[in-house]
């Protein structure tokens, strides 16, 4: 991790479960840390919570990812405050369990999950990309994505509704990305990291009776793998890691 010492990492959906083990691990890996989330004051706690060296290496900033203006607004501020965007972790995601996709009244909750899922990541990593780019500066860009942007499993929750064809989005975007850095003269990394289960708030306490028994992850099984690929050399690029907690039958 030498070369990333001091370098600017910013984690979207940083309040709770994955993006708050990102934010943390980074920072204590030397990482300066700009952590994005809806919920400031779960922000502030986390931040709290770092040993007292570690705290001002921790920065956070109100950021929903699915207003775009306030997605250019925070990158146009960490570009003015540090200097730009060196990595990016795309962690905020949704998901309406319960919700069928074809439900009645269900527009709503498949609109936030899309706007949140496909149209935040659009814009978070655009926004880091050119920020990147315009320093001439091999950055990294990694997206929480899901085994079910691979493939629909039956679970004991039920329907998933759009959240798997969001995920499967996230896929093909990757892939987009990939290219797109590539032709732009870029070596800028893009990675998909696609975890099986994970129990974190995102799975309500109505449903974890459900998976009693089920294998799931932890939010630090995730945060592990971040810290996998960010620590490959230059000339590596992994593309997709997924991970399943063992016994996991998705």
């Amino acid at each position: 991790m030498e070369r990333w010492q001091n370098k600017v990492a910013v984690v979207t959906g940083a309040s709770a479960g994955i993006g708050a083990a990102i934010a943390t691990d980074l920072v204590k890996n030397g990482f300066i840390v700009v952590a994005l989330a809806r919920r400031v004051e779960r922000l502030q706690e986390n931040q709290s919570a770092l040993p007292a060296n570690l705290q001002s290496r921790y920065h956070y900033r109100k950021c929903d990812v699915t207003n775009e203006d306030q997605v250019k607004d925070t990158f146009v501020w960490i570009d003015t405050k540090f200097g730009g965007t060196d990595v990016l972790v795309n962690n905020a995601g949704v998901i309406s369990l319960g919700v069928e996709l074809s439900g009645a009244n269900n527009t709503q909750s498949i609109r936030n999950t899309v706007e949140t899922n496909i149209m935040g990541v659009v814009y978070c990593v655009r926004e880091a990309f050119n920020s990147m780019k315009k320093r001439n500066f091999d950055g990294h860009i990694v997206i929480i994505n899901s085994v079910v942007g691979h493939k629909v499993p039956v679970t004991p929750v039920g329907s998933l509704n759009i959240y798997p064809p969001s995920k499967y989005a996230v896929t093909a975007m990757v892939e987009t990305y990939r290219q797109e850095f590539a032709n732009a003269g870029t070596k800028v990394k893009v990675t998909s990291i696609s975890p099986g289960a994970v129990l974190t708030e995102i799975i309500q306490n109505s449903e974890v009776s459900k998976m009693e028994n089920y294998p799931m992850l932890d939010s630090e099984d995730v945060s592990n793998a971040v810290l996998y690929v960010l620590r490959t050399p230059p000339h590596v690029q992994v593309h997709e890691l997924t991970i399943k907690p063992v016994g996991e039958k998705l």
